[in-house]
């Protein structure tokens, strides 16, 4: 083992605790041909020595998966590979000062319980009970979390390395990379000690990761979307009041975590340490004056206690104690920051055989998990649970350098913020525009940002409150509602129009296209002048995407789907043509905008501007002009009414926008549209469509063509689970919801026991009702049974509806 090596399966760059625990679960899989390259010492997280905080909860299953068997992990890593680890769990109180913050760790509570965790709510009285150190006089209440606490960074990264020599793995110490060429399907990896081959490559570089992006550039490669943040935190002397409590009762101090304040306080030894989340927080090594340097190992920035000013007197009036220990020591160092403050674990966008797991805001509590998904990504080529929230694909080409660091300084100036459901963040945006934004605005467009692309969510009247303030909340009344109620009538009644940029959508063509295609979906093809629903799925049945799939001739197709899917989509697409294709996949995103005209007088608006068949059958597809401007005219509308998709050049669709508006059209957004949707029961992609879910799980049987002679990836899988018979099924719930719907994630039972989840909520404006999509245990999903759904912490009455539409369930209105 002491010749460097020249070829390996994987070659992983970093050693941090992401580094070594992939290299350590590819090694348990008997991978053990894989070399993780480190620049200097193996070190954990960051150069700078902290203590891991497990777990920071999520609104994503993901996340909150990846970091519960993380922790799983860690409880007996030391044993498993004789290595001795610090790892106290100490519990943690994330404490509440208001009523909002109560129903999120109502939330909290709920997901935990679905996880099978037990954590609870605590009035502020009973938190003294867990730590009497502290004040509670201004507070609601707190969560009790009890599986949080600390580990030593340094033993778990020592330990995940032994654990993977062990099984062999292969780490090699003060060899940085320092450059990436490839050799047909193989890549060569540049080190001063020589040259290594490998089929894998895997940017496991921590806050450096940005620059090892750049090496994958030539190879089809993106600047890396990350901002790397000054994270700031100090400890006290020794403080004897504590010590003598901790030998009392046997364990130290619980967790403080001011969810609200934006900070945690923990302890340390016999001391403390409180590490805020500052407001008016700093970036490191975003401009030509302040360069990232050549090797920060063991570095720290300069002390910056001032910025931290108001939480340090916050804290000390929390918990006196903290002000009798004086400051002993600050640590200020970097940590890196994805726009969203998620980490990007997974494939590399545009780059074969190339992975990322970086971006680790909690890199402690996460790189346990995220070893593990990574391990699944480079042997499988997919993960035992639905990654997206975390897929480095999900950010595509808007995520510029300012987009970066204003999201990474919003992101991290509330990482404890709550996200509530008609809230949008103010930073990074107006990246991509609507040709039609100015009119938009001008009607009075609330807007949201859809990978990138503004589109209206809703249109406000004079007089309505706009404020960010007023969307702080979790109910579903506020200034928006009563005019997604008008947006909402005006296309049960008359007719809509919703400007709709950034599809994303696809050319495909070729000799052989639509017999490629047969291979690749669950279902039939349309024919030629027809459009359909295609589904992709993974080797075991579940559901990767959906795309409409457009035809126009017999190898000449259309594919389009979500906006966030863009580069997921065309990498499933291209990643599955055989090398030597003779087809042709063109991304045509930004040559196009959308635009829906949908409800009763639908057919009579474009009549007086269209040449096109206004009689043509749902699911057709023509050319057409509109407005005097080219078009491609779809019958289908996911509002569910007698409706179009109007598609023209980009550049054209202002003049076919105004003449629709001229004609009677009102414009509704994606709050009315979303409305609508869900009283159809259609899914929405990462919502309700996932690899968390089958195709037979997810309802979507007729879209699955068992019989048909080609031999798409899952279907034995899906054969195999049609023979013996599925455990959970989605349904779609009407539920007595009170002020606030169903979020996603929200935990459903019977007869008290945890039987299922939503998928994604929201009040019907048509029906009058709140409604729930989700999948419950498959014995349950039957009309008219009765569930129970934890909204926010009061368990609402639901009921399983029949399967099909709640609003309109023959479909008469969109055939009309």
């Amino acid at each position: 083992m002491s010749d460097f090596p020249t070829t390996a399966r994987v070659v992983i760059i970093g050693g941090g605790v992401v580094g070594t625990s992939t290299l350590y679960h590819l090694a348990k899989e008997g991978w053990k041909d894989c070399v993780l390259l480190e620049k200097n010492e193996l070190t954990a997280g960051s150069t700078w020595h902290a203590a891991g905080n497990c777990p920071n909860f999520s609104s994503s299953w993901a996340v909150m998966n990846m970091q519960r068997y993380g922790l799983e992990m860690y409880r007996t890593l030391g044993k498993d590979v004789d290595y001795p680890m610090n790892y106290h769990v100490t519990g943690a109180l994330r404490l509440a000062h208001s009523k909002e913050r109560m129903m999120e760790f109502e939330r909290v509570m709920s997901m935990g319980a679905y996880q099978g965790l037990d954590m609870g709510m605590l009035t502020p009285e009973e938190c003294k009970d867990y730590n009497p150190f502290m004040e509670v006089h201004d507070l609601e209440g707190a969560l009790w979390d009890p599986l949080d606490g600390d580990i030593d960074p340094a033993q778990l990264t020592q330990a995940l390395a032994k654990g993977a020599r062990d099984n062999g793995g292969r780490i090699e110490r003060f060899c940085p990379v320092e450059g990436l060429d490839r050799d047909g399907d193989e890549w060569i990896v540049k080190t001063p000690k020589g040259e290594i081959r490998a089929q894998y490559v895997v940017n496991c570089a921590g806050y450096y990761a940005q620059r090892v992006g750049e090496m994958f550039k030539p190879f089809g490669g993106r600047t890396v979307p990350m901002v790397v943040m000054s994270h700031q935190y100090f400890l006290t002397g020794q403080l004897p009041e504590l010590e003598a409590w901790t030998k009392e009762k046997g364990h130290k101090m619980p967790m403080i975590r001011d969810v609200d304040i934006s900070y945690y306080l923990r302890q340390d030894k016999s001391g403390l340490n409180l590490g805020p989340y500052e407001r008016n927080c700093k970036a490191h090594w975003v401009t030509p004056e302040d360069p990232m340097p050549e090797d920060f190992s063991f570095q720290l920035y300069p002390d910056d206690l001032e910025r931290l000013e108001f939480y340090i007197e916050d804290a000390m009036e929390r918990v006196p104690l903290l002000g009798q220990g004086g400051v002993e020591r600050n640590i200020n160092g970097p940590i890196p920051y994805a726009p969203d403050g998620l980490p990007m674990i997974g494939p590399m966008p545009g780059v074969k055989n190339a992975f990322e797991g970086h971006s680790f805001t909690f890199g402690i509590a996460q790189g346990g998990g995220a070893g593990k998904v990574l391990a699944e990504w480079i042997m499988h080529g997919e993960t035992e649970l639905d990654m997206w929230a975390v897929d480095p694909r999900r950010y595509t080409d808007y995520t510029d350098h300012d987009h970066c660091l204003s999201k990474a300084l919003e992101t991290y100036g509330h990482e404890y913020a709550m996200h509530f459901p008609h809230h949008e963040w103010p930073a990074g945006r107006d990246k991509k525009l609507s040709p039609n934004h100015a009119a938009l605005q001008s009607s009075g467009a609330q807007f949201g940002a859809y990978n990138g692309w503004e589109r209206a969510n809703w249109f406000a009247k004079d007089g309505d409150d706009t404020s960010e303030e007023s969307t702080q909340t979790w109910d579903r009344n506020g200034p928006w509602s009563v005019r997604i109620k008008e947006e909402v009538e005006a296309v049960r009644d008359h007719a809509g129009v919703l400007d709709m940029p950034g599809f994303s959508r696809y050319a495909l063509s070729g000799e052989g296209a639509a017999e490629w295609l047969r291979g690749q979906t669950s279902g039939a093809l349309p024919k030629v002048g027809r459009m359909n629903l295609a589904y992709f799925t993974d080797s075991r049945g579940r559901i990767l995407t959906e795309m409409t799939v457009i035809r126009w001739g017999e190898d000449d197709f259309w594919l389009m789907t979500a906006a966030v899917a863009l580069w997921h989509d065309f990498e499933l697409l291209k990643g599955r043509m055989p090398a030597d294709s003779s087809l042709s996949l063109t991304d045509i995103t930004n040559d196009w905008s959308t635009h829906i005209v949908t409800g009763p007088a639908a057919r009579d608006i474009l009549a007086g501007m269209t040449d096109g068949d206004l009689a043509a059958t749902w699911m057709s597809i023509q050319d057409a002009t509109v407005a005097g401007k080219a078009a491609k005219l779809f019958r289908v509308s996911f509002a569910g009414e007698l409706g179009w998709e109007v598609h023209t050049k980009f550049d054209e669709s202002p003049a076919v926008y105004d003449a629709i508006i001229a004609a009677g059209a009102k414009p509704f957004g994606m709050y009315a549209l979303n409305s609508m949707r869900i009283e159809k029961g259609y899914r929405t992609w990462k919502g309700d469509l996932s690899t968390d879910y089958t195709m037979l799980e997810a309802g979507l049987d007729r879209w699955v063509k068992l019989d048909k002679p080609q031999d798409f990836i899952g279907k034995a899988a899906l054969a195999a689970q049609a023979k013996e018979g599925i455990k959970k099924r989605f349904v779609t719930m009407t539920v007595e919801a009170g002020d606030q719907d169903a979020p996603y994630m929200s935990t459903v039972y019977h007869n008290g026991e945890v039987v299922g989840e939503t998928t994604s909520g929201d009040w019907g404006y048509r029906i009058g009702k709140s409604v729930a999509l989700g999948t419950i245990r498959a014995d349950l999903a039957v009309a008219g049974t009765e569930l129970e759904i934890n909204i926010f912490g009061r368990m609402c009455r639901a009921t399983v509806q029949p399967d099909a539409p709640l609003w309109d369930p023959q479909n008469e209105r969109l055939r009309a």
